[in-house]
């Protein structure tokens, strides 16, 4: 489960394709980045900086099917998947054998007027239970990178990077990030409040 949320004032893209996972019943209870209990049964989703309660239309590549599902959550985290559906959603697809499938993107509805706050882009390196690892994380990455801040989500810390004006900066920017050690392989971009 995705521990850090974002502010969501910049528009979502129309359509997107790529790969596509799910995640079901371990995960119920948990909290999601949103702040809602994960239920495996809804048709919810996550995705990486569509903003919450935006709809989505999700068809499996090379079929007509297709479900809608409501973006509660922050991921997928591996990779170069897109989406991370509910094991309802994935199931009504017919796709939670697979694991692994492309899907084609749309939103249908988005989650309703944008915050005030500006947004911009960041590289989130690593998340931690402890502020002390968050914030040793930090002065270690202040050596090789001019932004980086700590943002606290609930128990978490999460470590940022960067403060770029569009994704594909941010895009260069993670790579740098994840050249800069083994720690950071699985860095991502996020859409940050500022």
């Amino acid at each position: 489960m995705a521990v850090c949320a974002w502010a969501q004032d910049q528009p979502a893209p129309a359509a997107e394709e790529g790969l596509a996972s799910w995640y079901g019943p371990s995960f119920d209870g948990m909290r999601s980045a949103s702040g809602e209990i994960f239920d495996s049964g809804q048709f919810t989703a996550a995705h990486r900086t569509l903003p919450f309660g935006t709809k989505v239309r999700v068809r499996k590549v090379g079929s007509r099917d297709s479900i809608v599902v409501r973006i509660n959550d922050r991921g997928p985290f591996v990779g170069s998947r897109i989406i991370d559906l509910s094991y309802a959603a994935a199931r009504q697809l017919g796709v939670t054998d697979p694991g692994l499938f492309r899907v084609a993107l749309e939103v249908v509805e988005s989650a309703g007027p944008p915050p005030r706050a500006r947004s911009f882009f960041a590289v989130r390196a690593a998340t931690f239970r402890n502020p002390e690892n968050a914030r040793r994380t930090r002065d270690r990455m202040q050596e090789k990178f001019e932004r980086v801040t700590i943002e606290r989500e609930g128990e978490f810390w999460c470590v940022l990077v960067g403060n770029a004006a569009s994704q594909a900066e941010a895009e260069t920017l993670v790579s740098a990030v994840r050249e800069s050690g083994g720690a950071y392989r699985s860095a991502y971009v996020v859409r940050v409040g500022q």
